[in-house]
């Protein structure tokens, strides 16, 4: 026989377990679940699918989920946002030296989500919160993107929105105006919704800004977002409601407006997308030779690849004299298309010599230049048909853990991978811009595609084109190079340029300066585009002003953080009187 026991309190009440406990312990776990689920629609937003418009629920769901929270459930909070976005969209960074590595890097770049959902539930007590809330993630996009090593800024939200309607706001302030945009939508959205409903409930109410101040907590269970500010989102000398009929409507007008405002802004920034031809066209020749199969040793497969590089070149030159492919002006090779030194061996000099004089004009091969003493240089050579290499350009940005180890006895007790990178690369200085048969070429290479300031130095240095040579073959098929070519048609808009992307395995493609790509190859597919792209010299708003609109949104972050805590301190002594 079996007996069962119902547990008592002191006073000898049954204290079982009941539904209604049951779901308020399930209620936790609502708000966690949604800010790893606003992180994941981010990364949904971004290549290869079109499915850029992801990014406005993504943003407002992280806004139902942030505001009014005390600041150290904001970070945790935006923490999770920060995994649910990151460690699906770096997967890539895996590929080839395991999961470690990949998640390490998700986990400290989440770190800088965590900082924005901080700050964004601040702020979010505030009077038109959503743009102070949109503000603070730029504020944490852009740190992001310099620290630490230089910064990552893979996934800052601009590089989402290739196919988007926000896209001309690139030309307008960049990727921090266009990341703002976006960002402010979703969050209006949320407002607008917010207030929508606080209008359709009946009977009347309190409402006070010091029901939940960040850093306090709000009653147990109680969504602090509906119990404090939830008639205006603003200083309320009363705090008193009378019921929804006569609440406000300037706020319900200003949420609307958030929404409506970067709509607008884009429409009007159309303008600004041009692809004309003010300089007269260029022809221009995108090789992309492939890699060899699996297997292959290290140095076989270099030598391949360069031999890939140069042979279909000379197709090319073949079809261009039977007629079947038109005189390209200038042929463009990626990244690491001769991993083999050609200064330091002469055979690599003379495959490279062959190509070049036999399709007849200048050529940028990507090399790995290895001196007798020092670092390695990842440089753009152009090879001219009669006189050799002419110039160089020695990548600027080289890439941490990747090019060169940072702390690498340190990172070594975690990896052994990192001595597969044997020698480091050094960084370059000189801004690159080649002058080919005519035409100023502006450098950026792969990783550098990410930074606002190593394309945009190309452009105020004269560039008419963009070239951007990549080597994306140790990331497989996946998505790492559909998430680059998305950057370079954010730069086609942001700079009005027309950009080039050879890449040694694909997706290579030529892109005109309205973001339309107009030829692109297969993965692992050796091939060629040849295409007449428009030359520009003209500067966008937002090539002019440079860092300007970034420190502008960042000033007006920090204002309403400021804003917070004065309202925080106010509130804290005025419940101490």
């Amino acid at each position: 026989m079996s007996a069962t026991i119902t547990p008592v309190d002191a006073s000898g009440a049954d204290t079982a377990p009941t539904p209604g406990s049951r779901l308020s312990r399930l209620r936790r776990f609502v708000r966690p679940g949604a800010a790893l689920l606003s992180g994941f629609l981010l990364y949904l937003s971004f290549p290869p699918r079109p499915l850029w418009w992801l990014a406005l629920p993504a943003f407002a769901l992280l806004g139902w989920t942030l505001r009014g929270r005390r600041l150290r459930a904001g970070f945790g909070l935006g923490y999770l946002a920060g995994l649910g976005f990151l460690m699906p969209l770096l997967v890539w960074t895996g590929e080839e030296v395991g999961a470690g590595p990949w998640l390490a890097l998700a986990a400290v770049e989440a770190l800088f989500v965590a900082v924005a959902g901080l700050g964004i539930a601040a702020v979010s007590r505030l009077p038109l919160w959503p743009v102070f809330a949109a503000a603070v993630w730029i504020l944490a996009e852009g740190a992001r993107a310099r620290v630490p090593f230089g910064g990552f800024p893979w996934g800052k939200i601009a590089f989402g929105q290739a196919d988007g309607i926000f896209l001309p706001l690139a030309a307008v302030g960049g990727t921090p105006v266009l990341g703002f945009a976006v960002a402010l939508c979703g969050f209006g959205l949320y407002e607008t919704y917010r207030q929508i409903q606080a209008r359709r409930a009946p009977g009347t109410g309190t409402a006070s800004d010091t029901d939940a101040t960040p850093g306090t907590d709000a009653t147990p269970g109680t969504d602090a977002a509906t119990v404090a500010d939830t008639a205006t989102g603003a200083d309320s000398a009363s705090g008193t409601r009378t019921g929804a009929r006569t609440l406000p409507r300037g706020p319900l007008v200003a949420a609307a407006l958030a929404v409506l405002v970067p709509v607008t802004g884009a429409l009007a920034a159309l303008p600004l997308v041009d692809d004309s031809a003010e300089d007269g066209t260029a022809t221009v020749a995108a090789v992309q030779g492939n890699v060899p199969r699996l297997g292959f040793d290290f140095n076989a497969q270099r030598r391949a690849v360069l031999d890939n590089h140069a042979a279909r070149t000379r197709e090319l030159a073949e079809d261009v004299k039977a007629g079947r492919a038109p005189q390209p002006d200038f042929v463009l090779w990626p990244e690491n298309s001769s991993d083999i030194d050609p200064y330091a061996n002469a055979d690599a000099a003379d495959v490279i010599e062959g190509a070049v004089r036999k399709i007849g004009v200048p050529t940028v091969v990507g090399a790995v230049i290895a001196p007798e003493t020092g670092k390695l240089r990842n440089t753009l050579i152009e090879w001219d048909p009669d006189r050799g290499p002419v110039a160089t350009y020695d990548k600027r940005h080289v890439q941490p853990f990747g090019e060169y180890i940072p702390m690498r006895s340190f990172v070594r007790i975690f990896n052994s991978n990192v001595d597969r990178v044997s020698r480091d690369f050094g960084a370059g200085t000189k801004i690159g811009v080649f002058d080919l048969a005519g035409t100023k070429v502006g450098l950026a290479t792969c990783y550098e595609a990410a930074f606002d300031w190593a394309v945009r130095d190309t452009v105020t240095h004269g560039a008419q084109l963009i070239s951007v040579p990549s080597n994306n073959a140790t990331f497989g098929r996946s998505e790492m190079t559909y998430q680059q070519l998305a950057m370079s048609r954010v730069r086609a808009v942001e700079h009005s340029r027309s950009v080039v992307v050879p890449v040694t395995s694909g997706v290579s493609a030529i892109i005109r300066p309205d973001g339309e790509i107009v030829a692109e190859t297969k993965m692992f597919t050796p091939d060629v585009l040849v295409e007449k792209v428009p030359l520009r010299s003209s500067l966008t708003p937002a090539t002019r002003m440079g860092t300007l609109p970034e420190a502008l949104l960042v000033a007006l972050a920090a204002a309403g953080l400021g804003w917070s805590a004065f309202r925080s301190v106010r509130a804290g002594r005025t419940r101490s009187e």
